[in-house]
């Protein structure tokens, strides 16, 4: 089989199929498996963690249990749900270690705003444009930081729901807690993301336009030059 052809056939395996070709000891398989589900795997290992380095290493450490541990998927849940169950424990086990004697992560545990949300719909995002790639990139690490900001509890919910898209049921059972929690987390984690961007733009209401600076130096330096030219006292 010619390299290409192999990559298709290989491209069409189900999470089954793959898992059973892995605990054969199907090193290509395996490599599959993994690019099919790095995303997925690293925003939640960094949702907990709220570090891109250690977050690798969480997934990459997962990925290695994962594969000693594949002979024991039944394929009663989906791949990527036992995956994310891995990396979940992985980087919790790390926060633990990182964190002695400081508040541990709880992502089963009942929150006092648990009880006081409901979930909506998630606004659309915007088509990309390619002039606004700078601010894109800026707007993306504002949100980026303000998804760091969040309680350890509902971080992981948001990221998995909002950035991962995965259904209220397949966040519950991957992240091991009541569809009813994860509904009411999800909400109350836009809600708050919501009123951190909030106050962030109304922050910048001050210096949007600004005429400060180089630019009213410039101004004022081009009328002076054309007041000189044009010979007016």
């Amino acid at each position: 089989m010619q390299p290409a052809t192999e990559a298709i056939a290989y491209g069409k395996l189900t999470d089954p199929e793959l898992a059973q070709r892995i605990s054969a000891g199907d090193k290509q398989a395996f490599e599959l498996l993994m690019r099919r589900h790095n995303q997925i795997l690293y925003r939640t290992a960094r949702s907990i963690l709220k570090d891109e380095a250690e977050a690798e290493d969480a997934v990459q450490e997962a990925y290695l249990l994962a594969y000693r541990g594949m002979s024991g998927f039944r394929g009663d849940a989906k791949l990527s749900t036992w995956l994310v169950r891995i990396v979940v424990n992985e980087a919790i086990a790390r926060a633990r270690r990182r964190k002695r004697g400081a508040e541990i992560i709880q992502l089963s545990g009942e929150t006092q705003e648990d009880s006081e949300a409901a979930e909506g719909n998630m606004n659309e995002t915007l088509p990309e444009q390619p002039e606004g790639a700078a601010q894109r990139a800026q707007t993306r690490r504002l949100l980026e930081s303000k998804i760091d900001e969040l309680p350890d509890a509902f971080r992981t919910v948001f990221v998995l729901r909002a950035l991962q898209e995965l259904s209220v049921e397949e966040s519950a059972a991957a992240l091991g807690i009541p569809e009813a929690t994860v509904r009411s987390r999800f909400f109350r984690a836009r809600g708050l993301l919501r009123e951190a961007l909030s106050k962030e733009i109304d922050l910048a209401y001050g210096d949007a336009f600004a005429f400060a600076g180089a630019r009213c130096d410039r101004i004022v330096a081009g009328v002076m030059a054309k007041l000189e030219e044009s010979g007016k006292p």
